[in-house]
């Protein structure tokens, strides 16, 4: 095999994205070998735009056709599992969009599953991970560069949507289409990279805000302070509705600290001597000292790293990086089994702000499924 058919499912805005990608050639090991849509209108898109592509409005039909090597789920978040699993069911290789689902329940059944077909690749569509900028930032954390990790912070809300974004799908924005609101549709990059690159707190407790500034039931609002359960601390905070946003993570380690501004720009400031070791030497002259003008270059190096970032060439790299796996073996960038742990983090934060306290991880799923269940109910 030289190049993998991808059946795309669904051909919205993402499910049209890739489609154009592959079109135009930018995925050299993929081609379109179907696309499938509930939507009869996109039949005659699909004529246009892509002849010769078959067109399916079951997604059962095109996984049996023959017509396709594997998936991808550009569908409403709780169908990703389930389409997953139809797929591995039929030796049909399965990269579903982020999250892998919305609670841990469906996702483990898809990762129990793909375990049972380890000849077929799983993968996610983490684009981010492919991100030069934050590949860099997880290098530094993994070689110790700044030492113990001691508090994260991070503030992305960068998300803003106007009202009529919400208006214009019914099953935007919640809890019975999509299981949530920044949570699960803007946010889970940066949940993702937050664990990958910190790894996963032991507790965490969230004061989210419901319709705050939208007409929507679900979050357009989250604070949440985590506890990595070995005195290290973090903030995580994301909204939908700051039109002047801030993407600002921090990194503080005992020997230094990194600070990504708006996903451009690293800065990397690394202490001379280990902040523990100066805190038990150092007497007050010293202090003193440090405070009346010694400048900052007597405590630390400073280094800034640059980077640039064109859109769609991290989803190029995941589709690339997905189909390699399947010819070759390549490594994946992002297994499906990730999927995961952002999809719990997740959870716990809606948890925790539902009952008023902290949650500990892993959650109770069967609690989560039953506050899940009593909001899409009200919802109806």
């Amino acid at each position: 095999m030289n190049k993998v058919r991808l059946g795309i499912i669904g051909l919205g805005q993402q499910g049209g994205a890739y489609a154009n990608f592959i079109k135009e050639g930018q995925i050299r090991n993929m081609e379109i070998g179907a696309i499938c849509d509930i939507d009869p209108d996109k039949k005659k898109r699909v004529e246009d735009a892509f002849p010769n592509v078959p067109f399916y409005s079951d997604y059962i039909e095109m996984i049996e056709s023959g017509n396709i090597d594997a998936i991808v789920t550009c569908v409403p978040h709780y169908l990703h599992p389930e389409m997953g699993i139809e797929a591995l069911k039929r030796n049909v290789h399965a990269l579903l969009e982020k999250p892998a689902g919305v609670y841990t329940k469906q996702v483990k059944e898809i990762n129990e599953f793909a375990s049972t077909k380890p000849n077929l690749t799983y993968a996610i569509m983490f684009n981010q991970r492919t991100n030069k900028l934050y590949k860099k930032v997880k290098e530094m954390i993994e070689n110790n560069e700044i030492g113990k990790i001691r508090r994260t912070n991070w503030i992305i809300t960068t998300w803003w949507r106007p009202q009529g974004y919400y208006d214009a799908g019914s099953w935007r924005a919640t809890w019975d289409g999509e299981g949530g609101g920044v949570l699960v549709n803007q946010a889970p990059h940066q949940i993702d990279l937050l664990q990958w690159i910190c790894g996963m707190p032991k507790k965490v407790y969230t004061k989210a805000q419901y319709g705050y500034q939208r007409t929507i039931p679900v979050e357009d609002d989250v604070t949440t302070i985590l506890d990595y359960g070995n005195g290290a601390t973090g903030v995580f905070v994301t909204c939908t509705h700051d039109i002047m946003g801030t993407d600002r993570l921090e990194i503080h380690g005992d020997k230094g600290k990194i600070i990504v501004d708006d996903s451009k720009r690293v800065t990397i400031k690394r202490l001379h001597t280990p902040e523990a070791e100066m805190s038990s030497k150092m007497d007050m002259s010293d202090v003193m000292k440090l405070f009346q003008g010694a400048g900052p270059e007597s405590i630390y190096k400073e280094e800034v790293l640059e980077f640039e970032s064109v859109w769609g060439g991290q989803h190029v790299a995941v589709l690339e990086n997905f189909a390699a796996n399947i010819i070759d073996g390549t490594p994946l960038i992002a297994p499906g089994s990730d999927g995961i742990n952002g999809v719990e983090l997740a959870n716990a934060m809606h948890l925790s702000s539902w009952l008023n306290e902290e949650v500990t991880l892993p959650i109770d799923e069967d609690k989560y499924l039953e506050e899940l269940n009593k909001r899409r109910a009200e919802e109806k």
